[in-house]
């Protein structure tokens, strides 16, 4: 017997017998048909090359070995099945192309040619070992990792049949011979696999897989299968030339094979045509990597969670953040100031700015609506056109990395500010849509409970309006009791009954008015009469005014003649309300200072007090919040129209507190430019003319 007919028949027997074994142990290996049917279609090839038959027609042969492996391995994918995608509909039209081809040409219906034998010999051995190492890739890379170990030796096996073929065919091709060498351990190669099947079917007898298809998974798949196409027609090529070159062909065709190479190589490491092909193949073939209905209950879940309404900004935050695994971030909406303030913030404490509505930083995420990298905006700002630098505040942050737009409506409402991801991620194209819908998601929550709070405002105000027509009523009542009372005074002043009886009435209206404005707290606003007011002198009628309070407040530091343009009794009213909300909190042995001062173009009211504190939440959600108060009888009204007033007035109030230790308020004010025009009421003139 020759060499080959020992190398063959050593592979025949070895496929033989795992078949026979595969057989008897078919009720508990689930994919044993498949690879039962393999090992025949390997056997009779191995049967056929042994004899040594000439006649045989090797090429259906060599097909029918092959497709036997590519049907075990479509079994394994679970790409059989209907829902399986178009895998099995391809490699089964290609191998009944290339039957249909060979049966024809033992038929005797067509001829020999170079074109035919191109089809049918060499080149598309290539192309079948091309399609069993992407089916071979697939399988190995999708198998979840934990279960690897159960197929690793007969991918191994496998790998090395099908990377044997596809060197002997290629090395065919372009020498136009197979290397007797080659073909005669072929199938002793053959034979060395099946140790490998047996050993993986013994440790994963269902020869069952999950699949995890990725991203990368399918980016290798499609790039090994591009370069084996563009092998293949590349090898197609150089027959041609080395066919047609004469004297020179051999040299031509190993120029241009490579120079093939060198292209393949340039275009395998080209940056921009693996980055098109990363977006291609995941727009349009991937399955995703995130489960979407998982990810978007937990979204969903997080944003309701609670009470409603209560810590929704921080919810908000810490749901976007979840889905990409960043550990911290903060909340940017528009505030009171015409401008994007830092609201929240999530395990990012240090997050702080302010951010104009017009600024070309908002105008950017408002229009494009575009996550932001910082990372990648360092690297690559014209991959952000329109837009060009950050904010200072933003890059001050240490943490900050990813800014994702909130917009609702086509309207931006603020923005999310992220920390690096845990995983390491890489804003792709998932990752950005993802991001902006979950943005685009908050973002109508985050309406919904500002549209809610603004109607509880309102809702506030309707009810207090109500109050005050019953209010009104009330005084219209006891202002025409007094003027009836006024009327009977001219004839009966003499009258002793008359007399106490006046007193009495008038006692009871001036109960009645004291419940009145203990209730209401507020009457309506007086018209402005803004003009040049000296603030000393509003800080002397407070401090007149309080001079029977209990701690009394005291004057320190006082610059003269700073002069605002203000209406004087509601400035006072501002000043005079700020001072009791000191005294209140302080004991009766506590101290309560005021104080004004010029810096730069502002004057600054600073009313300080050591009483019981405020807290920083307090502060930011409940202080200036109209109908919020700490006290039994208050209305929260004074410090909301405090704020308001100061505001209208072009200045600010900023508060620093400490519980426990005490609190500070300054009332900023812009100073008049013109000091000619003074308010005869600033001054002592007011307390001498009624």
């Amino acid at each position: 017997m020759t060499t080959v007919g020992i190398s063959y028949g050593i592979a025949a027997s070895a496929y033989g017998l795992l078949g026979l074994w595969l057989w008897r142990r078919r009720g508990s290996v689930k994919s044993s048909p498949a690879l039962i049917v393999a090992c025949i279609t390997t056997m009779i090839w191995a049967l056929a090359y042994a004899s040594g038959h000439a006649g045989l027609p090797f090429g259906m042969i060599e097909l029918q070995r092959n497709a036997g492996w590519f049907f075990f391995l479509l079994t394994l994918l679970n790409l059989v099945r209907r829902d399986g995608g178009r895998w099995p509909v391809y490699i089964f039209a290609y191998c009944l192309v290339v039957l249909a081809l060979h049966l024809l040409l033992l038929l005797g219906w067509i001829r020999p040619s170079g074109v035919l034998l191109l089809l049918l010999g060499p080149p598309a051995a290539l192309m079948q070992m091309v399609l069993a190492m992407l089916l071979l890739e697939q399988l190995y890379r999708n198998t979840q990792p934990d279960q690897r170990w159960g197929i690793k030796f007969m991918c191994l096996g496998l790998l090395g049949l099908f990377v044997f073929d596809f060197y002997m065919f290629a090395e065919a091709v372009l020498f136009n011979s197979v290397d007797p060498a080659l073909f005669q351990a072929r199938g002793l190669i053959n034979a060395l696999a099946v140790p490998l099947i047996a050993w993986s079917v013994s440790r994963n007898p269902g020869l069952v897989v999950r699949l995890s298809m990725s991203r990368r998974a399918l980016f290798h798949s499609a790039s090994l299968l591009a370069a084996g196409i563009y092998l293949l027609l590349m090898a197609a090529a150089g027959y041609y030339i080395r066919y047609f070159g004469g004297d020179w062909g051999g040299i031509f065709q190993t120029v241009f094979l490579f120079g093939a190479a060198l292209i393949l190589v340039l275009v395998m490491f080209s940056g921009t045509m693996r980055a098109y092909m990363r977006v291609f193949l995941s727009k349009h073939f991937f399955a995703y990597r995130y489960d979407y209905r998982e990810e978007w209950l937990r979204f969903t879940r997080s944003l309701s969670e609670g009470e409603p309404g209560v810590h929704l900004r921080e919810h908000t935050i810490r749901a976007i953040a979840t889905l990409v695994e960043c550990p911290a971030g903060a909340l940017w909406l528009r505030g009171e100031k015409q401008a994007y303030e830092c609201v929240a913030h999530w395990n990012m404490s240090s997050a702080s700015g302010v951010e104009a509505l017009d600024s070309l930083f908002c105008l950017f995420l408002e229009k494009k609506e575009w996550v932001i990298d910082i990372e990648e905006f360092d690297r690559l700002p014209e991959s952000y056109g329109g837009l060009p630098a950050l904010p200072e505040w933003l890059l001050a942050i240490p943490a900050a990395r990813y800014v994702v737009p909130l917009v609702l409506h086509d309207r931006l409402i603020g923005w999310v500010l992220l920390s690096s991801s845990r995983a390491n991620l890489q804003l792709n194209w998932e990752v950005n849509d993802l991001l902006k819908t979950a943005g685009r998601q908050a973002a109508g929550y985050l309406a919904q409970l500002e549209a809610a709070e603004a109607l509880l405002v309102a809702r506030q105000f309707e009810s207090f309006n109500r109050m005050s027509a019953f209010v009104i009523h009330d005084l219209k009542n006891v202002v025409a009791q007094l003027s009836l009372l006024l009327a009977n005074a001219a004839r009966h002043k003499n009258n002793p009954a008359f007399q106490e009886d006046m007193l009495e009435t008038i006692g009871h209206a001036i109960d009645k008015m004291n419940r009145l404005l203990m209730q209401l707290r507020k009457g309506a606003q007086p018209i402005d009469a803004p003009q040049g007011v000296a603030l000393d002198v509003i800080l002397a009628r407070v401090l007149e005014a309080k001079e029977l309070a209990m701690p009394r407040p005291v004057l320190g530091e006082c610059e003269k003649d700073l002069l605002v343009h203000a209406d004087s009794d509601r400035l006072e009213r501002v000043v005079g309300h700020l001072v009791q909300n000191a005294v209140d909190a302080c004991s009766s042995s506590g101290h309560v200072t005021l104080a004004l001062s010029r810096t730069g173009g502002a004057a600054e009211i600073r009313v300080v007090d050591d009483g019981v504190g405020m807290s920083e939440q307090f502060i930011r959600e409940r202080l200036f919040r109209p109908f919020e108060s700490t006290k039994n009888m208050g209305m929260g009204i004074g410090t909301y129209e405090s704020r308001e007033y100061v505001r209208q007035l072009g200045g600010e109030i900023l508060v620093e507190s400490r519980e426990g230790v005490g609190t500070s308020f300054v009332v900023r004010l812009p100073l008049q430019q013109n000091s000619k025009s003074i308010s005869p009421a600033s001054g002592e003139d007011k307390r001498n003319n009624p």
